[in-house]
Formats: C-alpha cells, structure tokens, sequence
C-alpha cells in the first residue's frame, strides 16, 4: 500500500487502554449505581457506533444498568444491537430505552441519570487523585473513592521505538483521538511521539468525533497527501477513513484496523473487513511492512 501521510489513533494503537479508560468506565457507573456490565462486553458499544468518546460510552452503560433495572428485557448484547440499529451512540440508546420502558420508568431512568457525576468519577478514577486536581481544576467527586491512583498509569505501550522512528523519518505523521488534549499530550510524550500541534486532533479540536470525516481530510490536505492510510482500534476509525474516501476525490484514504483493541482474533478480522477495511494488522508495529 503507497502511502503519503500516516494518520494513528492513540488507545488500543499506541497504547493498551484495557486496564485504563475501560476499566474507568465500568468502575465509574459501579461507584455511582451500584452495578454495571462486565470490561469486555464494552466492545459491544464500540462496535455499534458511536461511542469513541469514553465519557459518552459511560453514559450510555450506566442508561443500560438503570434501564435494567425498571424491567428492560435484554442483555447487553441484545441492547447494543438495538442501539446500532437505531444509529449508534448515546441518541440511539435513548431512544432503545424509551421505545422499550413505559412513560414512568423512563422518566424514572432520566431522574437518576447524571452525566456530569458520572464524568468527574471518571476523571477521578482515570487520572488518579494529583493529575485530576491538576487538569480538571475542581474539588473530587462526592461518588468517587478517597484518593485514587490513576488507571492512566496501566497503560502499556504497544507501538515500538523502532515504528516510531521508522514512521517518523519517511512520513509526516498526524493523530486523531478521541482523547481530550492534555491526555493525549500524556500518551504520546510516553510512547515517544513528537507532533506539531497541527498535525493532531483531539476531542478538544474535533466537535464531530469519529467517523466523521472532518479531522482525517483536514490532516490529508495539511499534508498535501494522495493516500493516507488511517490506524485504528475500532469499527469507527475504519468507517471515518471510508467516509474521508467518499468526500474527497483527490486523495485515497485506506482504514487500516489493528487487533490489539477490544477486536481481537479471526471474528475481529472479520468485523474490521465488513467495515470497510483496507487492510487488517495484529498490531501497529506490522505498519512498516504494509507501506513499506
């Protein structure tokens, strides 16, 4: 595969995100409810579509828990398909809830869902007691534990120095995350990834997120690239590089996904493949290979 440009995703690409942003969003709605879903059925709201944003997927679990528990009928597996069906993200699975629950227990859902408690136990339990206090500027929430360590601290790194220097010496490199600046900032300065600010987008620069094609065709023109392949963990990635290849006839965009995320194996293969795919990797450290 030619390539111009390479564009990367930072969790499940650079780094194992498994004990760190999934393990906040199932602890966070467990601290706040009382009960929550099992780590790896996470997955299962990644692959239904929109849900690159952590604090958005937390929402939408802690809306399964409580819909649960005023007689919602399936499991999670049965609720995430519902949630696709209906277009993904957290307006799909509002609308899975209300079409399934009566007037009242909706409204009973609605009254004890809290958004914001929700995402500063998730901050909380994410970038540990001192990093919080640093970054989000506020008191602890009244939810989360005394004092915590900071799951960011359990992230291994994936990507090698010897991609990072490999990549980096043929190609410009650009980032598209859906992690906020400072924790993307944390990321890359860990796995030895130094960008210019223009060449990366976060959450704090990308209103749409992922897969919407806008930061992919905005770092394409940038690099005045032809073909840019696009690494990511999730079905989204892939499908913002497909949607980037609709709308721009003057460059080729390749979604390339990679099995170190929640997809893993044959059946991740294959999921990544139906998406749209270009091509699938066991990790990002086979990406020389592929564009070599």
């Amino acid at each position: 595969m030619r390539a111009d440009a390479v564009v990367l995703d930072i969790d499940g690409v650079l780094v194992d995100v498994a004990d760190s942003y999934r393990r906040a969003i199932v602890e966070s709605v467990a601290a706040l409810y009382g009960e929550t879903i099992e780590r790896d059925t996470i997955q299962e709201f990644k692959d239904a579509g929109g849900f690159n944003n952590d604090w958005v997927l937390t929402e939408a679990v802690a809306l399964f828990v409580l819909a649960s528990e005023e007689g919602y009928p399936e499991d999670v597996d049965g609720f995430t398909a519902r949630v696709g069906e209906h277009g993904g993200g957290l307006s799909g699975a509002r609308t899975v809830v209300r079409d399934a629950l009566s007037v009242d227990s909706s409204a009973r859902v609605d009254s004890r869902l809290d958004p914001e408690e929700l995402r500063a136990v998730f901050q909380w339990l994410y970038l540990g007691s001192d990093l919080y206090a640093e970054l989000e500027e506020t008191d602890p929430p009244e939810a989360g534990p005394e004092r915590s360590p900071g799951f960011i601290h359990d992230e291994p790194v994936i990507v090698t120095p010897e991609t990072i220097e490999w990549l980096t010496e043929r190609y410009p490199v650009g980032v598209v995350t859906g992690r906020p600046r400072a924790e993307a900032e944390i990321a890359l300065d860990r796995v030895g990834l130094d960008l210019p600010t223009r060449h990366r987008f976060t959450m704090d620069d990308w209103e749409e997120g992922k897969p919407h094609p806008r930061a992919l065709l905005t770092l394409g023109e940038r690099f005045d690239a032809t073909s840019v392949p696009f690494v990511g963990d999730i079905l989204d990635d892939v499908r913002t590089a497909v949607n980037a290849d609709r709308e721009d006839s003057h460059r080729a965009y390749h979604g390339i996904g990679v099995l170190t995320g929640g997809l893993t194996g044959a059946e991740g293969r294959r999921k990544f493949e139906a998406a749209g795919a270009s091509a699938v990797l066991d990790t990002v450290n086979d990406l020389p290979d592929l564009v070599d």
